[in-house]
């Protein structure tokens, strides 16, 4: 294929910001709330067995229970699957999702497990079902105005969700519909080398992943670092964003966020215990507005661009424009 041949012959660009410099002047607007109001949107899925009886069933129900955020805006809008880290709720991330589609971008958020054993085969095989059901069951979900783009779509996810969303980009389960951009926030493929959880995503072969889109892959910059001498890093070195970009190839964009960890783009204030917990295992930054507007601003600069055909934001990330945060690492693949 000549998509492949062409990243064969890939050059690496690589920019390493010191720890001193500045952090720069944002002429870019995709960190701060886009020009559309947006709407939270809650579906229970096909198989949840106490749907409200207030609400008329859906005609297709989702394979999986979803959180939805749209622009109320009339317009037709590119389409991002967004998927949870482990054993997080998607409602975790409702600020991020809203800071997205403010852009003009519907994001489906998936509800993959609330429990789940080290296996994701299953999480996988749930997402793919989730991307089939897009083409006939969203649009009885959205307001009439409201028209979802299916030709353009995105795939991302945090954590595990992003392993997840690389595995199934590899074509570990089949999808009816083609995503054209791909997104690794934070990814994580296990516990260690050697110790991935099943099946395994990463190889450890330099530009070995066969995937035919454009990738981004965002780490945390205390991701690898224990929160304490009892839990492990939430982002352990030898799986994490570090061996995920080092196995793409082009179109690739890499950004490590200093002084950022692997879970501060989640809401501020997440509930209940598994909410509270959030703030114990792993090490954070001061806050996570910062972190989360960058996540929230590079990720729609990365979907206009190879969504929309926009690389003007983009292109600022990476000359420097990176908003609330230092970058420790920008790194693309051509």
């Amino acid at each position: 294929m000549k998509t492949l041949e062409r990243r064969r012959k890939s050059l690496i660009n690589t920019v390493t910001m010191s720890s001193s410099s500045a952090i720069a002047t944002v002429t870019t607007t995709v960190f701060e709330a886009g020009k559309y109001t947006t709407v939270l949107q809650k579906v229970e899925s096909r198989t949840t067995c106490c749907t409200a009886k207030t609400s008329p069933p859906l005609p297709v129900p989702p394979p999986k229970p979803l959180l939805i955020s749209m622009p109320c805006e009339a317009g037709e809008f590119p389409l991002l699957v967004f998927l949870h880290g482990y054993l997080l709720y998607n409602s975790f991330y409702s600020q991020l999702l809203q800071h997205i589609a403010s852009h003009g971008f519907i994001v489906i958020a998936p509800q993959l497990y609330l429990v789940a054993g080290q296996d994701s085969s299953d999480e996988i095989k749930s997402v793919a079902a989730t991307t089939n059901w897009l083409s006939e069951g969203l649009h009885h979900l959205l307001p009439p105005h409201v028209k979802p783009n299916l030709s353009k779509l995105g795939l991302a996810g945090h954590s595990r969700g992003g392993k997840t969303a690389f595995a199934l980009a590899l074509e570990k389960a089949a999808t009816t519909l083609k995503f054209s951009a791909l997104i690794g926030v934070d990814p994580v493929d296990g516990m260690d080398k050697g110790k991935q959880t099943p099946p395994p995503v990463l190889t450890y072969v330099p530009h070995s992943f066969d995937i035919d889109m454009a990738i981004m892959v965002i780490g945390s910059g205390l991701g690898e670092l224990k929160k304490n001498p009892l839990f492990p890093p939430c982002a352990p070195e030898g799986v994490n964003h570090k061996d995920f970009f080092k196995e793409c190839k082009g179109p690739a964009s890499y950004f490590v966020v200093k002084d950022y960890g692997h879970l501060d783009m989640l809401d501020d204030d997440t509930e209940g215990i598994r909410g509270k917990a959030t703030y114990c295992l792993c090490k954070n930054g001061k806050s996570r507005e910062p972190m989360r507007k960058f996540i929230g601003g590079v990720v729609v600069a990365f979907m206009k661009a190879y969504l929309g055909g926009d690389s003007s934001d983009l292109m600022a990330i990476k000359g420097g424009q990176t908003g609330p945060v230092e970058l420790q690492t920008v790194e693309y693949i051509l």
